[in-house]
């Protein structure tokens, strides 16, 4: 293969399948991570990369593929996997043919996943909340549906008042935990300074978001960006549960 081909992604929106072509160097880098996240937040569920007919020049490059999958590790319903016939990629689980990735995918449990796009509009926040009550129920979460609700509220507002763009809201169980997110088509990204001044009106959404979610990020992706959470059921329970060290209101405290 010519070492000036340059590196293609071809995406299909029908298909989990991502095919990559050409040659791979540092300067495609940005191409793959680019058609990468593209792909990912455009769709739910696992794509598959496939580079049958891709040449990987530069080892540094092709760890952009673990990078990625990093990047989307807790997105709902997100994973990106391999199709890799020379097992030179690092980090991404891979398969050494289509077929068998096809098939493993087949194998694994569909992405359970409730999803919308909203408009920019005051009552986009209610609809997420009842996209969030759908999933809380489906889902048997249901001690994360206040939580949940702050945190899409909060996100869904964010765009509202800064991003003014359609935005996809999407949420997705993993095990005991709820993974929900926002990806709004501006490329303006949120800032966290912890607690905001009591003189200033505003500037708590972040705040709050850090305070019912055990981890949050906000990733770049080619026109816009997703802001992603994760909500514990642990912590939720934790948090409802008595401290020992806290007397029981029916118990007198000593003089």
């Amino acid at each position: 293969m010519p070492t000036d081909v340059r590196c293609r992604v071809e995406t299909d929106e029908a298909s989990e399948v991502v095919r990559l072509t050409g040659v791979l160097d540092r300067a495609g880098v940005d191409v793959v991570r680019d058609g990468l996240l593209a792909r990912l937040c455009g769709r739910p569920g696992p794509v598959v990369a496939d580079l049958t007919d891709l040449r990987v020049t530069d080892p540094v490059a092709g760890g952009v593929f673990a990078e990625v999958r990093r990047e989307v590790r807790d997105w709902p319903a997100a994973d990106l996997l391999l199709c890799d016939p020379t097992g030179a990629v690092e980090g991404v689980p891979a398969w050494p043919t289509l077929a068998g990735a096809r098939a493993g995918l087949a194998a694994a449990p569909p992405a359970a996943v409730v999803d919308a796009d909203l408009p920019p509009v005051v009552g986009a926040a209610r609809q997420a909340r009842q996209l969030v009550a759908e999933g809380c129920d489906r889902w048997d979460l249901h001690e994360l549906f206040e939580p949940a609700c702050i945190a899409v509220t909060e996100l869904v507002n964010n765009v509202v008042a800064h991003a003014h763009t359609t935005m996809t809201v999407r949420l997705a169980p993993r095990n005991s935990t709820l993974h929900l997110a926002v990806r709004d088509h501006s490329s303006r990204q949120p800032t966290f300074t912890g607690l905001a001044p009591v003189d200033i009106a505003g500037g708590r959404g972040l705040l709050l978001i850090d305070t019912v979610a055990r981890s949050w990020g906000s990733s770049r992706v080619p026109d816009g960006k997703v802001v992603w959470c994760v909500l514990h059921a642990d912590d939720e329970a934790a948090a409802r549960r008595p401290d020992p060290a806290r007397p029981s209101p029916d118990v007198p405290l000593s003089p």
